[in-house]
């Protein structure tokens, strides 16, 4: 039985691992997973690690009421790989989040499936 693309990537979440698809022809990374290259028409396209580390593209704050679980942020990522992809980065106040911000994706566990999330870097060299 053939395994959507889609199923795949969340087969692939599902077990703690952040995957994205690369075209063999033109090695270009393509997100989201579809059958054939957005780029050359190639086709199948292979399953790679993703990076995880990205910038934010734009970020809009939710507003919820505290009862509701508060404010949270949607964000548009650009992953390092050029593929973009919609997220929220958490460890970090919604309103705090800003466009050009380094951020590095984790899975995360939410009702049995895996989900992407991102969160802050920390800059390199800081004083410990």
């Amino acid at each position: 039985m053939h395994m959507s693309a889609h199923t795949h990537y969340q087969a692939e979440l599902d077990a703690g691992r952040f995957c994205i698809q690369q075209c063999s022809q033109c090695q270009k990374h393509v997100f989201t997973p579809r059958e054939l290259c957005p780029h050359c028409g190639a086709s199948p396209l292979r399953w790679v690690r993703a990076g995880g580390m990205g910038t934010v593209y734009s970020t809009r704050t939710i507003h919820r009421k505290p009862e509701a679980g508060g404010n949270y942020n949607v964000a548009i990522i650009d992953l390092d790989e050029d593929v973009r992809m919609m997220s929220r980065v958490e460890d970090e106040s919604p309103n705090a989040v800003f466009i050009g911000q380094r951020v590095q994706a984790r899975v995360v566990q939410k009702e049995g499936r895996g989900l992407v999330v991102f969160q802050p870097v920390v800059e390199q060299g800081a004083a410990a």
